[in-house]
């Protein structure tokens, strides 16, 4: 069944959506990339916390201790990519971030949302620093150092959405949508691509 580009926009954001506060969704886990210093693209992959389709803003947490958020520091052009398995739907989103650092208005109301559990991964070591363990116990399993308050390593990303472009995998017949954003959130424009 076909879909028309207005609908391709109101689907997708409404996907994003239900991904924010859905852990079942297919969109809750998607590919973040950014580019490092040396200008190579680095990817990992990250919980959706939150969509907004008015704003056009994707929310993402981050330990602020991390190398993604000194790249984005530096470069904040991000590409977001997701894939649902089950419809065959890629979603890649481009756009720039905004920062909010530990203990701001953002990062703090964020926080107030988590579980105890949740909170508690960002009490451990920087992300990507080697771990201490007992040497004297070749069987012993690293274990992350732990700082005194996680909350205080605690960020939030928001994405500000400027692109979508949206892929639909068919068996005869993949097809392409481009929808671009003005910073308002409204959608700009819309075509359909080559896939």
């Amino acid at each position: 069944m076909s879909m028309g580009l207005q609908d391709i926009d109101s689907s997708s954001w409404a996907q994003l959506e239900v991904a924010g506060s859905s852990p079942n969704s297919a969109f809750r886990y998607v590919n973040f990339c950014s580019v490092d210093a040396q200008n190579r693209p680095q990817a990992r992959m990250v919980v959706l916390r939150c969509a907004d389709k008015l704003a056009r803003t994707l929310e993402f947490h981050t330990d602020a201790r991390s190398p993604k958020w000194l790249e984005i520091s530096a470069n904040p052009n991000v590409t977001i990519l997701g894939y649902c398995h089950q419809t065959r739907l890629q979603l890649r989103l481009t756009g720039t971030v905004e920062l909010h650092a530990p203990e701001s208005q953002v990062a703090e109301k964020a926080w107030s949302k988590l579980s105890p559990h949740t909170q508690n991964t960002y009490a451990a070591g920087p992300p990507g620093y080697e771990l201490a363990f007992d040497a004297a116990d070749k069987n012993a399993e690293p274990a992350p150092s732990v700082t005194a308050d996680g909350k205080a390593n605690f960020g939030v990303l928001i994405v500000k959405v400027s692109t979508l472009d949206w892929y639909q995998l068919e068996r005869e017949n993949n097809q392409r949508a481009l929808l671009t954003y003005t910073d308002s959130g409204i959608c700009a424009s819309s075509q359909w691509i080559n896939p």
